[in-house]
Order: structure tokens, then C-alpha cells, then sequence
């Protein structure tokens, strides 16, 4: 045979070989039962942030550290908060002592508010049977109304002095709140995701102390096409796999699956690009051993024929 021959038989077995070879190391059809999605693990992610300004004197706060509800994650500097507190405190007790003063005074001008009345009616008795001046009489009322303008001047006083109380009262409760948010707690039970400030740091209204997230609270939104989203069902079976453990899966349940389709997102890899809309499933993840952690790629197996046994390997489909 001649060698121009050869060439076009050559390049046909490369081209077979390689078809074959092709052929063989695609990865399997999806069995029967299942559906197949992607996505990202996600939390709800809660943003603990300072509401007043202060010097970072005591942090809890270590990254991936689980925390209970309530327990202290960030201390500020409340020295100048405690002061204050002390002056307002000393200021109530100085009014309610000027009240105590003022009180007293109205008591003792109103006993003598009931003596200078009774006098009063005395002297008019007295009067009518010319017994007394009519000169006695007038100095009779006189001293009444001082006594009736003094006591009347003292209780307008009084009614002053208790308003005043009131606001210094109500000034002390104000600087507690604020003596109690230089301590942060954490809201919920919770991981530590993120560290917002460092010991000795100044906080400010508004600055991020830490995120937390509720490790075992993770869902994993997939999106599946049109065609298939009818055989979904509530609390369908799921296993899922991360990249970060090749070698395990996760359990899940179908949690949610969105009522309107959408196009599908950007940084989702459908198995059949040419469909375009696709609805959200989203997945509860058991997450009790605490592996699995928000932002992680993750496969989805969602078997939606409850007779369909699991196959011994989860493969991504064609």
C-alpha cells in the first residue's frame, strides 16, 4: 500500500480513539428517582454592631467559636458612663431632699393657714358683737391671705420640685441603658463567623463588632428546570455533597420550592444549558457534625421517587 494511503487511515483511528476515549470518561446519566442541582450553602448571617462609642476593654470574640445566647462577646470602656450616673444619682437624692424641705414647709404654712382661718371667723364673731376693732379684724385677714398665698407658693413649688425629680429619675434610667449596651451579647446561639474589632480598638454607633451565623439553621438553594419542578415535593430526601469532603455526603430535605420561575442565574451550572427557566428548591441541610459552612459550592441529589434506592456513588450528571 502506498504511504498517502496511510495518512487519511491514520488520522481516522486518532479521531475514533479519541471519540472513545471521550465516550468513556463522561460521567453517567443521572438514574432514575433523581434530580440534580448546584448552588451555595447559605446562612442567615446576623451583623452585631456597637451602638455607642467606647475603648474595647474585654473580647470574647474568636473566630469559628460557637457562643450561646447571651454570653458577653464585646466589653467597652464605661468609665465616663458610671460617672455620669453617680452625678445624675446624686442629683435625684438633692432634689427629692429639697422636696422633703419644701413639703415640710407646706405643712407647717398650712397649719397655719387652719389657725388664721379660725381666728378669722373669731374676730368676725367678736366683731358683730362690737367686742373687737374692726382694725383687729382686718390684721385677722391679712395674716389668712399671707398664709393662704404661702402655702398655695409652696405647693406650686412642690409640684416643680417632683417634675424636676421625675426628669433626673428618668435621666438615671437613660444612662443605664447606655451603661448596659458597652456590653454586647450575643443575640442567639451562634457561631462566630467574622471578627469586626480588636481588643483596645474604639467602637463607634454603627460598627460591625462580629457576624454570626446558626450553624445548624443552613439551606442550600438549587434550581431546577420547568419540566422537572412538578415531581418536587416537601420534605423530598436529598444527600449533598461539598468539595471540601469528596468522600461523604450531607442529608437534607427539600425545605421550600419557589411559586414563579426565573431565568437562571449566572453562577449556577444547569446540566442542559439550552433551558433558561428554572424555579428555586431550597434545601434544609443537616448540619450537625458543624462541617458545613456558608459560601461552599455544593452538589445536590434530590430523590423524588421515594422507591428509587441510592446508588452506591452520587455522580454529577451529563
Amino acid at each position: 500500500m502506498k504511504s498517502w494511503m496511510w495518512t487519511p487511515l491514520v488520522v481516522l483511528l486518532i479521531a475514533g480513539a479519541s471519540y472513545y476515549f471521550y465516550i468513556e470518561t463522561l460521567p453517567p446519566e443521572l438514574e432514575a428517582g433523581f434530580l440534580y442541582g448546584n448552588g451555595h450553602v447559605e446562612g442567615t448571617e446576623i451583623s452585631v454592631a456597637a451602638e455607642l462609642s467606647g475603648r474595647v476593654l474585654q473580647s470574647n470574640l474568636e473566630e469559628g467559636r460557637e457562643v450561646s445566647q447571651g454570653e458577653l462577646l464585646v466589653a467597652l470602656d464605661a468609665t465616663d458612663i458610671r460617672a455620669a450616673i453617680a452625678k445624675a444619682e446624686a442629683e435625684v437624692a438633692a432634689i427629692e431632699f429639697e422636696e422633703i424641705r419644701v413639703n415640710e414647709q407646706r405643712r407647717t404654712w398650712r397649719d397655719m393657714l387652719a389657725t388664721a382661718e379660725r381666728d378669722l371667723v373669731r374676730y368676725q364673731e367678736l366683731r358683730n358683737k362690737g367686742l373687737v376693732a374692726e382694725q383687729r379684724l382686718d390684721q385677722s385677714g391679712s395674716v389668712k391671705r399671707e398664709a393662704l398665698g404661702q402655702v398655695r407658693a409652696l405647693e406650686a413649688q412642690l409640684q416643680e420640685t417632683r417634675a424636676r425629680t421625675e426628669v433626673a429619675k428618668r435621666n438615671v434610667e437613660v444612662l443605664g441603658i447606655q451603661l448596659a449596651r458597652t456590653e454586647i451579647y450575643a443575640p442567639l446561639d451562634a457561631t462566630i463567623l467574622t471578627k469586626g474589632i480588636e481588643l483596645g480598638e474604639l467602637a463607634s454607633p454603627g460598627r460591625m463588632v462580629a457576624v454570626l451565623v446558626d450553624l445548624n439553621d443552613l439551606e442550600l438553594k438549587v434550581y431546577l428546570p420547568e419540566a422537572v419542578i412538578g415531581k418536587v415535593k416537601l420534605n423530598d430526601d436529598v444527600r449533598v455533597r461539598v468539595n471540601a469532603f469528596p468522600d461523604r455526603h450531607f442529608d437534607a430535605r427539600v425545605k421550600r420550592v419557589d411559586q414563579k420561575a426565573q431565568f437562571t442565574p449566572r453562577d449556577i451550572n444547569m446540566p442542559e444549558e439550552r433551558v433558561r427557566m428554572v424555579f428555586g428548591v431550597v434545601l434544609a441541610l443537616d448540619n450537625s457534625g458543624g462541617y458545613l459552612k456558608p459560601g461552599m459550592p455544593a452538589d445536590a441529589w434530590i430523590r423524588w421517587d421515594p422507591d428509587a434506592p441510592w446508588p452506591e456513588t452520587l455522580v454529577v450528571p451529563r
